[in-house]
């Protein structure tokens, strides 16, 4: 067993944080606790007890922390590790370690673009004969930027061996990451490209603190599960029976997604000619004419001056969408674009937004009201500057809460577009 300053917590660490998420050891989960309970929990902790590294706060990121390096070096005790060639490893801090010894071992190293923009995978490509040192900045973010080329599609990848970043993860094997949905869906394609199968196997590293029980009734279909779990003191063997992602579910993918990552267009275009269903999350719906002047198609944002939809009078609280979600006390100096990032942060990106930034609000619309409660939930206790958010279903508000101020603006298109 390793041992390091700071991680002598081990497995029973914080007893209190165990008993929110179980009642009692090997019982089942209180109920309604999410997902997002659970990441704010440990975020909250290790920032509490100091247990992270920079970059901080640890607040929606895998946490970088105190003893990742040691950590790392627990997959030089993985048999699978010796055998593999081509590594997959997500770009995060605290998996900097795993990066380095690929590169020592002169093994493939793929590491995914930030947030798929420009791709799938970036190559890294170390210079002839580079140093150690050489290789430690090539495992660095600004290294993978610096000594990498694109992977694109029609090349024949196969990846041996997977490691991603977590926030939580239990010795089942369940995972759960920081709400983007990024490792789940970069499995998905590799699995659409022939990249990986269900025997590859899949390695997270995280503080032990991070290794906590989680509801079976959390996972979903989509979800990426994990077959070792390496931190500072252990390494654990989950034996995960659950199937991992078979490929990806074009049923949960946004419009908005799609406009964002232009790799996961070209595979749907694949998956298409191919006969395969790839029907949109949102695509059911009955989507308006971008050039209609009261409509705007998902994923846009309706700024304050925009001619209003069709309304016959002042917005009354029960004429509000139930898919709909009032954001309030947004700073004075807030940017669209800041919101934005805020809610893709939380895992809460809207189909459509409507920015009312001079009355400090905006309101957040969804595919239906089950995801615009699912949006309350993951966005309570937000923070925009040194202003805590009020974030609630719209139609909860009162009618004097959604038009008590249009009395006051010069311009009608200053009452909510909703």
């Amino acid at each position: 067993m390793r041992s390091e300053e700071g991680c002598q917590l081990g497995r029973w660490w914080c007893p209190w944080l165990r008993s929110i998420i179980t009642a009692t050891p090997g019982r089942s989960a209180l109920p309604g606790i999410s997902k997002q309970d659970i990441r704010e929990q440990i975020w909250d902790y290790m920032e509490s007890q100091n247990l992270a590294d920079f970059p901080r706060p640890v607040h929606h990121r895998i946490p970088n922390f105190k003893g990742s390096y040691l950590a790392c070096q627990g997959i030089k005790d993985l048999d699978i590790f010796a055998r593999t060639q081509e590594v997959k490893v997500d770009p995060d801090k605290p998996l900097e370690g795993v990066r380095l010894l690929a590169l020592q071992s002169q093994k493939t190293l793929l590491v995914p673009t930030p947030r798929l923009r420009t791709g799938l995978f970036n190559k890294i490509t170390p210079p002839p004969g580079a140093s150690k040192d050489v290789l430690r900045k090539c495992a660095t973010s600004q290294g993978v930027r610096n000594h990498s080329v694109p992977v694109g599609l029609d090349s024949r990848v196969l990846v041996d061996l997977v490691v991603v970043g977590s926030v939580a993860v239990s010795e089942k094997g369940w995972r759960i990451g920081k709400g983007e949905g990024y490792a789940d869906l970069e499995y998905a394609m590799m699995v659409s490209m022939g990249a990986v199968s269900q025997g590859t196997p899949v390695v997270t590293i995280v503080h032990d603190c991070q290794v906590v029980d989680i509801p079976e009734a959390l996972l979903e279909d989509h979800d990426l599960t994990v077959d070792y779990i390496l931190t500072p003191t252990r390494v654990i063997t989950t034996g995960c029976a659950r199937p991992k992602p078979a490929g990806i579910i074009w049923s949960k993918i946004s419009c908005e997604m799609m406009g964002r990552i232009p790799i996961l267009r070209s595979l749907r275009s694949r998956e298409k000619q191919a006969g395969k269903d790839v029907t949109l999350q949102d695509e059911h719906q009955h989507l308006p004419e971008p050039h209609s002047q009261h409509t705007a198609p998902p994923g846009t944002v309706r700024r304050p001056r925009d001619p209003p939809p069709q309304e016959s009078g002042p917005v009354q609280a029960g004429d509000v969408p139930s898919n709909t979600v009032y954001v309030g006390n947004l700073p004075r100096d807030t940017r669209v674009s800041e919101l934005k990032r805020a809610l893709r942060g939380r895992g809460a990106a809207p189909l459509r937004l409507t920015w009312q930034g001079l009355q400090h609000r905006a309101f957040l619309h969804y595919q239906d009201p089950a995801a615009a409660q699912q949006a309350v939930s993951c966005l309570q206790g937000l923070h925009l500057g040194a202003n805590t958010l009020s974030v609630a279903l719209a139609r909860q508000q009162t009618a004097s809460d959604l038009v008590g101020s249009c009395a006051r603006e010069p311009h009608p298109d200053h009452c909510p577009t909703i």
